[in-house]
């Protein structure tokens, strides 16, 4: 945890909760170690979202859709959202929670390699939000900045890495090293692109917030 457990599990007790349908994919997220949003990276998807009031969402990592769906839920009413993913598995779990969900018709799930699909998209998103492979953000960032519309906001989760990211490199385990560089260079570079304003909160495991200057 990167703030006392405590203290987060009372600010997560303090939330109104998702809607049933929400909680189940929760629940089976978590029972399966598959990766999902934590509760206070919810909560702040729920206030962005009514502050930005976005008409569409550019997504990239969808895991089995909880996060999409989330947002879909509580975004604006006409919001539509675009997610990538490459794991076939995930793919076939959103696919079949995007069908069972009143709302999941306003979700397009583009299957294949992130870097390969954002290449080759086109317009401009209001709210983008990062939440694949931390290793590959720093790899993202071009096509992502040219997506961003101007006042947009890029939502990057997952940046503090429990904490780890803050440790030399010689005190992370060999297999993340990798990863810890690559993430301490994203975050870099989100606080030093001139285009961009950046905050990093320690929220669930970390989230920066870049809106792009206008």
């Amino acid at each position: 945890m990167i703030i006392d457990e405590r203290l987060t599990a009372y600010i997560d007790s303090l939330d109104r909760g998702n809607t049933p349908f929400l909680n189940e994919i929760e629940k089976y997220a978590l029972e399966n170690e598959v990766p999902v949003i934590r509760k206070s990276t919810q909560s702040l998807l729920k206030f962005l979202l009514v502050c930005v009031k976005p008409e569409c969402i550019l997504e990239i990592g969808t895991a089995i859709g909880f996060s999409a769906l989330l947002m879909r839920e509580y975004g604006p009413e006409h919001c539509r959202i675009t997610t990538i993913e490459k794991d076939e598995k995930r793919i076939l779990l959103a696919r079949k929670n995007f069908s069972r969900a009143e709302n999941g018709a306003d979700i397009t799930l583009l299957e294949g390699d992130a870097a390969e699909i954002l290449k080759g998209l086109k317009g401009r998103w209001p709210l983008i939000f990062m939440d694949a492979a931390k290793g590959q953000y720093l790899h993202f960032l071009p096509d992502v900045l040219r997506l961003m519309a101007p006042g947009g906001l890029l939502v990057s989760d997952n940046v503090l890495q429990d904490g780890d990211v803050i440790q030399s490199r010689y005190a992370v385990t060999r297999r993340n090293r990798t990863i810890h560089a690559r993430m301490r260079e994203y975050l870099y570079e989100l606080k030093h692109l001139p285009e961009l304003e950046t905050v990093i909160l320690p929220v669930g495991d970390g989230v920066a917030l870049s809106v792009m200057r206008q």
